[in-house]
């Protein structure tokens, strides 16, 4: 029987979780006024990267800036009087109860300017964090209050970004026992195919309850996000790797076969015929599968063509690669066998 042979290697091979996850953005700030007003000012553009401090919006100053300036003046008569009844105090000329009142008033008036002066402040609405803007909730010219439901632009952190994703509970002492978050426990971020990774990561937060309503455990990782291909909202596959297993025996996927009896192989011995092996297998990563029993390294097994077999079988082995270069047989020259062709004779 021909049959496609491959061997049966020793490779490091990552011992992984998967999990489904959600991408987050690490910091999510909804910016409000803290003051009411008219809107002057908006100064930045939709989908704009901005750092914290940066000016956003400008609410009307003119109203806090009167009451400023008049609470300020307010302080400045109040100092004055409290210097005054200060030095009429110190000859007894007045009572202490004139002198304490003058006290308070003074220190209230200071009070009442530093509040003017906040207010004024908050009339300049700045970035709180460094992120990109969102699209804008408010336009210039509407009225806006401190007590406002929608703020007016909400301002994501991209860089870096997280990652939620779910586990069984089963799997919740393995994560322990590799370190948990503590541990700086590889994350990665496939896409919905689970075959192009976005992002390399790393385990930040194990979550400190089992959600009993699904028997999973919460997990968050953080990913740099250099080149921006995680988006708040996207799903991914995230892969957390527990460990590499060094030297583990691996055999290409297609080797492994299942029966009433479970997972199987077809060796190769060195007489030609084909032995039925059960094996027991481990993880899978791409087309490669770790045995943990059943297989040493070395050994030839069948990758292609176990269908026609049966144990003790006589095979004829065959590499991926010539499999790959073989080609249909056929006439070589077929111009030359047209050639050959009995030409009609005259009668």
């Amino acid at each position: 029987m021909p049959v496609v042979a491959g061997k049966v290697e020793q490779k490091d091979m990552p011992i992984y979780l998967d999990g489904l996850g959600t991408v987050q953005a690490f910091n999510t700030v909804t910016v409000h006024s803290r003051v009411d007003g008219a809107l002057v000012q908006i100064n930045f553009l939709e989908g704009q990267d901005v750092k914290t401090g940066d000016l956003l919006a400008v609410v009307d100053p003119k109203p806090y800036q009167a009451a400023f300036d008049q609470a300020k003046a307010q302080a400045a008569l109040d100092d004055v009087t409290l210097k005054r009844q200060a030095d009429l105090r110190a000859r007894n000329v007045i009572a202490a109860q004139d002198y304490d009142t003058a006290v308070a008033n003074a220190e209230k008036s200071k009070a009442a300017a530093e509040a003017a002066q906040v207010n004024l402040d908050y009339c300049s609405i700045k970035s709180p964090i460094d992120g990109r803007v969102g699209v804008r909730l408010v336009d210039v010219g509407n009225i806006v209050h401190a007590a406002d439901q929608n703020g007016i632009v909400v301002i994501t952190q991209l860089h870096p970004i997280s990652v939620v994703f779910t586990l069984p509970e089963q799997n919740l002492q393995s994560v322990l026992t590799a370190g948990g978050a503590s541990g700086g426990l590889k994350v990665s971020a496939l896409d919905r195919g689970n075959t192009t990774t976005l992002d390399e990561g790393a385990l930040a937060v194990v979550d400190n309850e089992i959600d009993q309503t699904t028997g999973t455990i919460k997990l968050k990782a953080t990913f740099p996000n250099a080149d921006l291909k995680l988006w708040p909202g996207k799903f991914v596959n995230a892969r957390l790797i527990l460990t590499t297993r060094k030297d583990a025996i691996v055999i290409p996927s297609s080797v492994v076969q299942r029966g009433p009896q479970g997972t199987y192989a077809y060796v190769i011995k060195p007489d030609k015929t084909a032995e039925m092996r059960p094996i027991k297998v481990g993880q899978t990563e791409a087309n490669l599968t770790m045995v943990e029993d059943g297989l040493k390294p070395g050994e030839d097994v069948v990758v292609d063509g176990q269908y026609k077999l049966q144990p003790g079988a006589r095979v004829e082995m065959t590499s991926p690669q010539q499999q790959t270069q073989a080609k249909p047989t056929g006439s070589a020259n077929p111009s030359a066998s047209a050639g050959k062709r009995k030409r009609p004779t005259k009668s």
